[in-house]
């Protein structure tokens, strides 16, 4: 079963597996990042949200390898399928021991792919519960009832869609994130169907309830969004 506005990375190099696997996925109802190449495939994988990463192996600019070391490094819990057509037992065990969750031989079947997608969503979901405590700038954030507690021992809540608007923000960890991508992950609504500034309103409240209004913090980008200062 898909879970709702589950985001998944594809890195692969072939424009027609690419397309492929592209497409099935999204048929299946995720939304998909798509990379065909080693050097903007890295990029991707560290800065962009997404639940699971696709990895095909033999890539250009650098190898699945590589990528997969490097985001292991940064971002250690990252859920990751490689995809490959090395069927060597080495190359499975070294991909297994970098951490990737499993390992799909090429070529496959959708029905194989999205079987193992969702069997991957499923470990990683329960054993990557959200953290529920954060440390901002002076204040740690408690998001399991909302509650803000300062330095000096004042207190403030956030609203659900506050906190909820908060956490995929901290979760971006420093990148620029859209109105759009809010909307759609956070609201939950189609940013082509809808105009509202509920956005704007739910920001300028969170930032009065965490004493940002300098927007040291909760930074506006011009034209591109909003990001968290890290």
């Amino acid at each position: 079963m898909v879970v709702e506005d589950t985001t998944l990375l594809v890195i692969e190099d072939d424009a027609a597996v690419r397309r492929g696997v592209v497409d099935s996925l999204e048929f299946a109802g995720y939304r998909t990042l798509e990379a065909g190449d080693g050097v903007s495939g890295m990029e991707l994988a560290l800065q962009a949200n997404y639940r699971l990463l696709l990895l095909d192996l033999v890539l250009p600019g650098r190898d699945g390898f590589s990528i997969l070391q490097e985001l292991k490094s940064k971002r250690a819990g990252q859920p990751v399928i490689i995809l490959s057509a090395r069927g060597e037992e080495n190359d499975r065990v070294r991909g297994l021991e970098l951490g990737a969750d499993d390992y799909v031989m090429k070529p496959f079947s959708v029905r194989e792919l999205l079987a193992r997608v969702e069997a991957v969503l499923r470990r990683t979901c329960e054993r990557a519960a959200p953290e529920d405590r954060r440390k901002v700038p002076g204040a740690i954030i408690d998001f399991s009832d909302g509650s803000v507690a300062f330095e000096d021992g004042e207190t403030a809540e956030l609203s659900e869609r506050e906190s909820g608007l908060l956490r995929y923000l901290l979760d971006a960890g420093g990148r620029v994130v859209s109105r759009d991508e809010i909307l759609r992950h956070v609201w939950g609504l189609d940013p082509a169907r809808v105009e509202t500034r509920t956005l704007d309103m739910h920001m300028m409240h969170l930032r009065t309830k965490l004493r940002d209004r300098s927007q040291e913090f909760l930074m506006t980008v011009r034209g591109k969004g909003w990001k968290v200062k890290r």
